[in-house]
């Protein structure tokens, strides 16, 4: 798989989680809770396939332009990684609160999810062409896999 491709994948496996997210109830505690989890183990692996891999492609074969738009897709992951999703979880899921942050989480990230598809992949595909692409798709599942391998150790731990 390529890494834009990858990444489109994971963009959809965010938003369906987002959508049950959003779709639950204040009486869905666990539910909400193990949801939160799993979101929050998307993000944080996305986040660092985009950064380290993606992004830094993307700002050296482009110009200006694109290295704003790098700045821009990072800050965002900042609001989210650094301010959003730490204030979600430490909302009682129980309460209003919780579905109000929820929306907002979500409203920010399909909008980010929607200027990386409609803007900076489709400059990346021109910028990087397929066989670097495929060359960073290689090696996305490969910190992919390790990740799930980190994971999997520490849950055996």
């Amino acid at each position: 798989m390529n890494a834009i491709e990858l990444l489109k994948a994971d963009h959809e496996r965010v938003k369906a989680i987002l959508t049950q997210l959003s779709e639950s109830t204040e009486r869905g505690v666990k539910k909400r809770t193990d949801l939160l989890n799993k979101l929050e183990m998307e993000i944080t692996l996305h986040t660092r396939l985009e950064e380290e891999i993606l992004y830094p492609a993307f700002k050296e074969a482009g110009s200006k332009e694109q290295d704003i738009m790098y700045y821009e897709a990072k800050e965002e992951h900042r609001t989210v990684d650094s301010l959003v999703l730490p204030d979600l979880k430490n909302t009682d899921p129980a309460t209003p609160e919780f579905a109000g942050r929820v929306k907002v989480v979500k409203e920010l990230l399909e909008h980010h999810i929607e200027e990386e598809e409609s803007e900076m992949f489709p400059q990346a595909n021109k910028l990087l062409g397929k066989a670097k692409l495929d060359e960073l798709g290689a090696q996305m599942e490969a910190m992919k896999a390790e990740s799930k391998k980190m994971t999997r150790a520490g849950l055996a731990a």
